[in-house]
């Protein structure tokens, strides 16, 4: 007999949707395992919204004030709000279009940080080097680890994060493990990562379980741990890892907003890339399952002072984002026919000359 199919179920804490009130801010999350941008709001009575679009392998978010791009199976989307300042449709302050894509191929995205010139610089996972968009080819590398050798499509140290410095230039790069070969960096998830400083090439930090989603943010280097279950920040005097909290999942994306850090947790996989972990290990300890949920974290105290709690069909998150001052966001996909018929001229121009 066939079992229905689990359904989507989201809930938040008590105060989740007063927080975000008080910040004048909406979220964004991405998760590849079941393809879908969410993008999580406040209806007008302040009750949760929750507005999604699918896009196959949906990974990496950057967000340059009310432009997102976002990483998708083999195409990197850069969309941008068609409305202005207080401006509404249906309800909603903003509609993110998918203006341009930009076939990579399979190059596996994951962090992206959205410049001000409507530029992207990316991590491509597989090809182990940070890269730019190219005009006649899938993508341009700009910065590869020293350990690697050439350009290859073998995701031999699983480069997956980078922080960007105040002038927008990559600052910092987080591996899971410093290898040369295919899928070496497997061996190394438990304590072979590492934090790599881009301009100098130098190892800041080592030691480290499978770090992501390293940021730059009030003067701190901040990362996740992820192997261990723990966010924090690194001492760059030292390349010590200081941990602020524990959290109960496996955590990718982070993304800041005042006082609070945005957080998104996944239950681990049972295949050999979570296996084998301290998090596990944390986890059957404390007697609890691990989540899927984004979690908001008071940088000043550490505490988890609202979440929500994702269940059913979506059980892993790749990455997060805030919009700050976006109430209620949505997006246009490309399984309807409402992308026809959203239509933003720009003003009108010369013809070109010469």
């Amino acid at each position: 007999m066939n079992q229905p199919a689990p359904q989507l179920e989201l809930s938040g804490s008590r105060l989740f949707t007063s927080w975000l009130a008080a910040q004048k801010t909406s979220l964004a999350f991405t998760t590849y395992q079941a393809g879908k941008l969410f993008l999580i709001g406040l209806k007008p009575d302040g009750s949760l919204s929750v507005f999604e679009r699918t896009f196959d392998r949906c990974m990496g978010l950057g967000v340059h004030n009310r432009q997102l791009w976002m990483s998708s199976l083999y195409q990197l989307w850069r969309f941008e709000d068609f409305l202005d300042p207080g401006e509404q449709k249906d309800g909603h302050d903003a509609v993110f279009v998918p203006v341009a894509g930009h076939t990579t191929g399979d190059i596996d995205i994951h962090d992206i940080h959205a410049g001000a010139d409507s530029q992207a610089t990316f991590v491509a996972t597989r090809f182990n080097c940070l890269a730019t968009l190219a005009e006649r080819g899938s993508f341009r590398p700009v910065w590869r680890p020293p350990f690697i050798d050439r350009i290859a499509a073998e995701d031999r140290c699983h480069l997956n994060g980078m922080a960007t410095g105040e002038d927008g230039r990559p600052a910092y790069a987080t591996c899971v493990g410093m290898s040369n070969i295919t899928e070496g960096w497997r061996e190394h998830r438990r304590d072979g990562g590492v934090v790599i400083d881009v301009a100098s090439g130098e190892v800041v930090a080592s030691g480290l379980s499978m770090p992501h989603s390293p940021r730059l943010y009030d003067g701190k280097l901040w990362l996740l741990q992820t192997g261990t279950g723990e966010f924090g920040h690194i001492d760059l005097a030292t390349g010590a890892f200081e941990p602020l909290c524990f959290l109960p999942g496996f955590a990718r994306g982070v993304s800041f907003i005042g006082d609070y850090a945005v957080i998104g947790l996944s239950r681990p996989r049972e295949n050999r890339t979570f296996e084998g972990l301290i998090l596990n290990e944390r986890l059957e300890q404390a007697g609890i399952a691990p989540r899927c949920a984004l979690c908001i974290v008071n940088l000043k105290t550490g505490d988890m002072e609202h979440w929500l709690d994702i269940k059913g069909v979506v059980q892993e998150l790749y990455d997060v984002a805030t919009l700050p001052g976006i109430i209620r966001p949505m997006a246009l996909g490309f399984k309807t026919d409402e992308i026809r018929f959203v239509v933003r001229p720009e003003p009108e121009a010369p013809l070109p000359t010469g």
